[in-house]
């Protein structure tokens, strides 16, 4: 799956409560509109095979909107490996996890009599988290993602421990689970024991927004707490979501960071007075990467261009022929634009393709069984592997958080361009309004120099954190887990950095607006305009000194949720 398919996938349109055909993964969907009942309007059938990302994304971000539930064809499954586990624990079998110890413990046997609690220690001596709580959303998507995992059918857990899971997402019960403690091999052991504390009605969850105790919130919805049976705690435990969770959320922001970046490349080109042949097809033909190519051809679609055929103005410059004379002369513009304008679609393009791969990759891994051991119903075998190993998801985003750190980079540099009266082509010095030079008010404002100071913290902090998390292997556990993937560190990294960008990217957009009505907004085109409409909405021109940290704000949020890319028609 491409970037381009998470932004334009749409959910099937017809009557209000009726289901639409099956995709071509099997996954069912009703229409997604608001409900005035505030009832789901959207479902989102688990089957552990065709979760997408966008999906996911979705009903972590609203939850009022869609109801999550297990797939026939899930449960089925789920059953049949509960009952090969059951019969191989009734032998007196060892079987890792389930009468063994956990890691390198896992020498030392314990009677079928013990599994219980054995799964119980297991989850209370995990919860050892630290750090910041991660926010709702995050947690929201690493349920769903885990029981999507579960769902496969692999794990030997049963239903009714995943759909006690699915309802508390949908009862607005979420685990408060600290960011910190896992090192993305065996799993996300620390921040996944957190579910399952919440499951038997330990811990401290979050309420609808109110910090409550797991048993009382659990009580008041009308839900019982479970007990987890042989391999169930493991199970919930020994998996990649908490870091999954953070990457599809990373992954759908990034999706809309460069599409913002195409925007305001496109306006940065409009108010400097650039030349819009850097953004020609036959430049991107010629150097085919599929993520430039598309970069391009969203700038060429904001600048107004239809088709292939000449910009405006191209024929103006190629008959624009040196005169007879003395030879030489002094152009009033410059042929070429910077490399932070001319070479933007190659530099937003690296974007663009690390978010294909990626989100290839984080698909495979929210519909995994990435646990151990795993149950073939099929052979009656158990099978122990390493599922559990974060590599993909870390690799993943590492370069996610350097593309898109570089992405923030490119637009630091735009913004010095458009600030800076030595290259801003006769724009004012940091887009001051004009005053006369006997009015009271020159001299007096400093227009956009504190927001070129802002983003060029935030680029700043976005580069640091482009060092690979994945790199960092320690040896730990006793030298069990002696090679592991730092996968979740890395991936909240990219949720970092892609929250940066998206901040400085807020800051650039306000400038370029300014700029244009500074320059005049009969140089934009039709979706640009749009695009300066909807910012001044929510932030208006700036006319003398004001505080902008609101402003940046709500234009992010314009980013985030897509609103800028909607009213631009891309």
């Amino acid at each position: 799956m491409s970037s381009e398919s998470m932004q334009n996938t749409q959910s099937p349109q017809g009557p209000q409560n009726a289901r639409s055909p099956q995709n071509a993964q099997g996954t069912q969907r009703i229409q997604d509109r608001p409900s005035p009942s505030g009832a789901p309007t959207a479902e989102l059938l688990l089957d552990g095979r065709s979760l997408t990302v966008k999906e996911a994304a979705e009903a972590a971000r609203r939850p009022g909107a869609w109801r999550v539930a297990l797939a026939d064809s899930a449960v089925h499954r789920m059953k049949r490996s509960v009952d090969l586990k059951d019969a191989i624990v009734e032998s007196g079998r060892r079987v890792y996890g389930v009468t063994s110890g956990f890691g390198d413990s896992n020498t030392r046997q314990i009677s079928p009599r013990k599994v219980e609690a054995l799964q119980a220690n297991l989850i209370r001596g995990f919860n050892c988290g630290l750090g910041p709580a991660a926010a709702p959303d995050v947690v929201r998507a690493t349920v769903i993602a885990r029981a999507n995992c579960l769902a496969r059918g692999n794990s030997g857990i049963r239903p009714e421990v995943v759909q006690l899971l699915l309802d508390c997402l949908a009862q607005d019960i979420l685990p408060v689970v600290p960011e910190r403690g896992s090192v993305g091999a065996s799993g996300d052991l620390v921040p996944l024991s957190y579910l399952g504390a919440m499951l038997t009605g330990h811990g401290t969850v979050l309420h609808r927004g109110e910090a409550r105790p797991a048993a009382e919130a659990l009580a008041e919805a009308g839900l019982e707490p479970v007990v987890l049976a042989s391999k169930e705690g493991l199970a919930l435990v020994n998996g990649t979501s908490f870091m999954a969770g953070f990457a599809v959320l990373a992954l759908r922001d990034a999706s809309e960071l460069a599409f913002a970046a195409d925007l305001c490349t496109a306006l940065a080109s409009q108010v400097l007075n650039g030349n819009p042949g850097h953004f020609d097809p036959f430049v991107f033909d010629h150097k085919p990467h599929p993520g430039s190519a598309e970069s391009a051809r969203t700038v060429r679609r904001l600048l107004g261009r239809v088709g292939d055929g000449p910009f405006a103005g191209d024929a103006a410059a190629e008959a624009d022929v040196m005169p007879d004379g003395t030879g030489y002369r002094r152009l009033a513009e410059p042929v070429q634009d910077r490399y932070s304008i001319r070479c933007a679609p190659h530099v937003n393009g690296v974007l663009r393709d690390t978010l294909a791969f990626a989100v290839d990759w984080t698909h495979v891994e929210i519909n995994s069984s990435n646990d151990n051991p795993l149950f073939d119903a099929d052979t009656g075998a158990v099978v122990n592997g390493g599922n559990f190993y974060g590599g993909h998801i870390g690799q993943a985003m590492d370069s996610l958080k350097t593309a898109a750190a570089s992405v923030g980079d490119l637009l630091d540099r735009q913004l010095q361009l458009v600030v800076d009266e030595k290259y801003n082509n006769g724009l004012t010095a940091n887009l001051i309004p004009r005053f006369p030079d006997d009015s009271w008010e020159a001299g007096l404002h400093h227009g956009f120099k504190s927001m070129q100071l802002a983003a060029s913290s935030l680029v700043a902090e976005a580069l640091k954190l482009t060092m690979p998390a994945t790199s960092f292997s320690r040896s730990t556990e006793a030298h069990n887990q002696d090679k592991v993937s730092m996968g979740t560190i890395a991936a909240r990294d990219a949720r970092t950095v892609v929250e940066l960008v998206r901040q400085t990217a807020a800051i650039h957009l306000l400038a370029l607006c300014q700029a244009a009505d500074l320059r005049g907004l009969e140089r934009l085109s039709g979706p640009t305009a749009a695009v300066h409409a909807a910012v001044r909405a929510v932030s208006p021109v700036l006319e003398r000194d004001r505080g902008l940290e609101r402003d940046i704000q709500l234009v992010a949020e314009l980013v985030r949720s897509g609103r800028l890319r909607a009213v631009a028609g891309a």
